[in-house]
């Protein structure tokens, strides 16, 4: 009797499904990328919170640290949503550097722009879009 269920399977090209198993789902390490971007943006979120607390910086600030920290977390668990959130915050992170430089001339501003636009550029790549959920 099971030999029957053997061939039907193989006739039919159909290969039977197994609950145990687990779905192929993307893995954060296949994009070692996302991990060091949802870090930073945890940085990002941990200065703001120093500066506020320091009183370098008004409390309003503190609404994107949380929007960083959201975004971080929803990168790390590989969903859309954070992916987006990330996305706005580095293009925009990247063209308020930018304006910084141009305006002020710091060198700091420059590198951290171009950091920024090199985590835009691999968060708009066509395969990590994707594998987000």
């Amino acid at each position: 009797m099971t030999t029957e269920a053997k061939t039907t399977a193989t006739k039919t090209g159909a290969e039977p499904v197994h609950p145990s198993l687990p779905s192929e789902r993307p893995r954060l390490r296949q994009f070692p990328g996302l991990l060091a971007i949802g870090l930073y943006m945890m940085l990002l979120a941990g200065v703001i919170c120093h500066d506020v607390a320091a009183g370098h910086a008004s409390p309003f600030y503190l609404v994107f640290s949380v929007f960083f920290i959201a975004g971080a977390l929803g990168l790390m668990f590989l969903l859309r949503w954070g992916w987006a959130l990330t996305l706005a915050a580095v293009a925009l992170m990247s063209a308020f550097f930018f304006w910084a430089y141009s305006t002020q001339k710091s060198d700091s501003a420059l590198i951290q722009g171009l950091l920024n636009l090199v985590f835009f550029l691999y968060l708009i790549r066509a395969d990590l879009r994707e594998k987000m959920r």
